[in-house]
């Protein structure tokens, strides 16, 4: 099953998967919107998906403190 970027809670919530597989999903979600940019993408869609996957780390900090703060600051530098 394909997950977007809509189902981030209903992921993090999952009781049966171990924290990996959520992981992996979330980060399969954030590589999704990075490849629907394109040279043609307006500033917005760029600053929203930049937003969307700052939501997607912290729903990973949630999950794996340690990485997820490691993809937040390298959001920020």
């Amino acid at each position: 099953m394909e997950y977007k970027y809509q189902d981030i809670d209903k992921i993090t919530n999952y009781k049966t998967w171990p924290g990996r597989k959520k992981i992996d999903a979330l980060l399969f979600i954030d590589c999704d919107l990075y490849t629907q940019l394109g040279m043609d993408s307006s500033i917005k869609e760029k600053k929203e998906t930049k937003l969307k996957s700052r939501k997607i780390y912290k729903a990973i900090n949630k999950i794996d403190n340690i990485l997820g703060k490691l993809f937040l600051q390298s959001m920020d530098s």
